[in-house]
């Protein structure tokens, strides 16, 4: 009993801090440092936290359409993204994860990688404390400062550095549609000479990021939205719409 109470006590506790401070530091880095001194490699680290505002209004956009494009809409979990996983993945060259944003982030910054039921129910947990305690812009400002963008590669500000030789503020839209690309398989994926899949895939995000979009949408229009959503939640084709609009607001 004592040994739940505390898991739950520092569970919320860690989620709270994190709504504050900066994560520096993930579970997942620790372990790929460790399998990269088991196999003798080279040790590799390269991370550098950003706030929303010093990267690239392109680059959430990108995540955006190509990882959950229902982000600002649902409350952590998306069963239409689930199943359009499950659709796409079969014999496609592009793969599609069914998680969303929200989850990605819990599993980035408290868990590990690992997909046993065990693993994906404290990722369930941990979706639930993170949109319970942080709002959308601190999720995505989490997401894009802590999701796995290579060897040894955490963090947007360490992939434009990694393979444009900027900064995260001056990624293109080019070039967040091709990091986003290969947030599927980041390991695998060669940004800096990418196949023609990974450039296929980098077409399609462009097409699904609105022309005239120059930043993710504020806090108060995504109340906004949500709210004109409820009475039609689950109508695709007005969500579309919808985010489309967002995304052309200054």
């Amino acid at each position: 009993m004592w040994i739940l109470i505390l898991f739950f006590g520092m569970s919320i506790l860690s989620v709270i801090a994190y709504k504050y401070f900066p994560v520096y530091l993930t579970p997942l880095m620790v372990i790929r440092c460790c399998e990269q001194i088991k196999n003798g490699e080279k040790l590799k680290l390269k991370h550098e936290w950003k706030d929303l505002e010093d990267i690239s209004n392109h680059m959430p956009i990108a995540a955006l359409s190509a990882e959950d494009y229902r982000f600002i809409y649902h409350n952590g979990f998306s069963k239409a993204g689930i199943k359009r996983a499950l659709e796409h993945n079969d014999g496609k060259h592009v793969s599609i994860g069914g998680s969303t944003i929200s989850q990605q982030t819990a599993k980035n910054v408290f868990l590990w990688p690992n997909k046993n039921w065990f693993r994906k129910g404290l990722e369930a947990y941990y979706t639930i404390l993170i949109e319970t305690f942080w709002d959308k812009h601190r999720i995505m400002e989490v997401y894009l400062n802590s999701i796995e963008m290579g060897n040894g590669i955490y963090g947007v500000e360490a992939a434009a550095r990694e393979h444009f030789g900027c900064s995260a503020k001056d990624l293109t839209r080019q070039q967040s549609a091709l990091i986003a690309a290969s947030l599927p398989n980041p390991r695998e994926c060669n940004i800096t000479s990418p196949n023609k899949h990974l450039l296929n895939y980098q077409k399609i995000i462009l097409n699904k990021m609105t022309k005239n979009a120059n930043q993710f949408p504020s806090e108060e229009e995504i109340k906004v939205i949500r709210k004109k959503d409820m009475d039609d939640r689950d109508n695709d084709e007005y969500r579309s719409d919808i985010l489309s609009r967002i995304l052309r607001w200054n």
